[in-house]
């Protein structure tokens, strides 16, 4: 069984009622965050196959290559590197929107997306390619055209105005089916390669999608995301990276409680929340990353014709270590 205790006090005094309630929440939600992510059912970590996902034929048709590769510029991929600073700093990690991803976390995610027959996913690894995004959402057909024309269309008009090349952030577009990488995280990508599998698993993906948007709902979201992507990796990676894994979602989901809370972008305490949940999900993160047991890889990956990226644009490794080490 896993347990979590919270114990807040309540004496103290706080600026106001307002800020008090809501602090103590983040604590009471942070503590169920325990529960949502970071406890484990026992058994083997459920593999999806290509039977249960909802995908068009039409987005298959236009999947290949699954992963491509934006070319680097040094100038440009600087700039973001700076822009991503704050993120950088929040999530305490310098690969966090550095804009130069390893192929070893190119890997884990392909591998992921592999055993889990996500055959229809498309990742773009810093790359800005909005006329083929226009595409995809036209093709994406297993999103009703509703959604995919109103809602999809604002995702691709954001992405098209305000390129990830230069402001990050990694995300998982529904409307597309499409996973946009500018961290060198590998749990950042599996991550987002959860997010994939449960939108595909879902009957009515735009309905799904849609629902994000309201108040709270994206709680649940990436707590089935996270949750999916800590179990893949206690039993397919290493102790070190599962323990690192746990470092990066835990703030990372806290950022999310604290957004929740803070009732909208609007609201003048709302970054003051937000950074409030980061730092409690790097606690809840580190706690359960310092008491996991040494242990040997559970399992080894099972063998299919697909399990590292097939093709994709490649970059000559040496042409991402021209400056050392200085993204790290």
């Amino acid at each position: 069984m896993c347990r979590a205790l919270v114990r807040v006090d309540l004496t103290a005094d706080a600026p106001s009622l307002l800020l008090r309630r809501r602090a103590t929440s983040i604590v009471l939600l942070l503590g169920l965050s325990v529960l949502a992510v970071g406890c484990r059912t026992p058994g083997p970590y459920r593999l999806g196959s290509a039977a249960q996902w909802n995908t068009a034929p039409e987005l298959m048709a236009i999947n290949e290559p699954q992963i491509e590769r934006g070319r680097p510029y040094k100038t440009l991929d600087t700039v973001g590197w700076i822009v991503g600073i704050p993120g950088k700093i929040l999530m305490w990690d310098r690969r966090v929107d550095n804009h130069r991803i390893s192929f070893e976390t190119e890997r884990m995610l392909a591998d992921y997306l592999a055993v889990n027959e996500l055959d229809g996913v498309k990742v773009r690894i810093n790359q800005y390619a909005p006329r083929e995004e226009w595409r995809r959402l036209v093709a994406n057909k297993s999103v009703g055209a509703g959604w995919r024309y109103t809602l999809g269309t604002l995702s691709v008009v954001g992405y098209t105005l305000l390129p990830g090349r230069v402001f990050g952030g990694d995300n998982y577009n529904p409307y597309t089916n499409t996973i946009n990488l500018y961290s060198d995280v590998p749990a950042f990508a599996v991550h987002e390669g959860a997010h994939a599998k449960d939108f595909a698993g879902r009957r009515y993906p735009g309905t799904y999608a849609a629902l994000y948007l309201l108040p709270v709902v994206p709680l649940y979201h990436e707590a089935v995301a996270s949750r999916d992507a800590l179990a893949y990796a206690h039993d397919y990676w290493p102790i070190d990276e599962e323990r690192q894994a746990y470092r990066n979602l835990g703030p990372a989901y806290g950022s999310y409680v604290g957004s929740a809370l803070a009732g909208g972008g609007s609201s003048p305490i709302g970054l003051p929340l937000e950074i409030a949940g980061i730092l409690g999900g790097h606690v809840v993160g580190r706690s359960i990353a310092e008491t996991l047991p040494e242990r040997d890889q559970l399992y080894e990956l099972p063998p299919r014709e697909r399990t590292i990226a097939l093709p994709v644009e490649r970059v000559p490794q040496e042409e991402f270590q021209d400056d050392g080490d200085w993204y790290r």
